[in-house]
């Protein structure tokens, strides 16, 4: 398994972190849109810092937030029924952590 996936849904782990979903709301037309949005805006800052353009890095780096909020991926949170945003927390310090010790263990 690449990224494990919280069984809600909710979060993928990456390197010991969670990281947010993108909103299930969302047409596959409209993911992928704002997909191809996040990833140009992601070039662009790689460019502006190649280019060591901080104006540029900057306007990067807010189409980039704006398309993960667009995602989903930050901001308010998409589901609806009160439960706190574990974003970028580790899994052993939220509710996840038993599921995370068994994911763990089983991708050795």
């Amino acid at each position: 398994m690449k990224h494990p996936v919280t069984p809600d849904g909710r979060y993928f782990v990456v390197r010991g972190r969670l990281w947010r979903m993108a909103d299930p709301r969302l047409g596959e037309t409209e993911r992928s849109d704002l997909t191809r949005q996040l990833m140009s805006a992601r070039r662009a800052v790689r460019a502006a810092k190649m280019a060591e353009d901080p104006k540029d890095e900057a306007a990067g780096h807010r189409a980039v937030d704006q398309a993960k909020r667009a995602l989903g991926e930050r901001g308010p949170v998409w589901w609806t029924d009160g439960s706190p945003d574990f974003n970028r927390h580790m899994p052993k310090n939220t509710p996840y952590a038993t599921w995370y010790a068994e994911v763990s263990r089983s991708c050795r």
